[in-house]
């Protein structure tokens, strides 16, 4: 018989699925979207690669704001790994030149 103020094991393994993707997801798509805006920034590389850094770190505030947000961890983790995913497919094709 449970307590009845306690939580359930399943809520506690929700927060903490939230709180690895908010950490560890939240990390990636910082870094990938670091990578990104300092392809894209219209600046000097080292300029760039200085605002990128400096924006990433927004980046990384409303991606952990957001996976408090949202209304389940699957979606949380699917958020940071899509997000992930795209920045770093479009860097990977811009430092490519276009690709074609």
């Amino acid at each position: 018989m449970s307590k009845p103020g306690a939580l359930s094991a399943a809520y506690r393994w929700s927060v903490a699925s939230r709180v690895a993707a908010a950490t560890l997801g939240g990390y990636a798509l910082a870094s990938a979207a670091t990578v990104l805006l300092a392809l894209f920034w219209p600046a000097p590389k080292a300029q760039s690669v200085l605002w990128a850094t400096m924006l990433s770190f927004v980046v990384y505030t409303v991606a952990v704001i957001w996976v408090f947000y949202t209304r389940s961890a699957t979606r949380a983790w699917l958020g940071m790994v899509l997000g992930t995913a795209v920045c770093t497919g479009l860097a990977w094709i811009l430092m490519r030149g276009g690709g074609a």
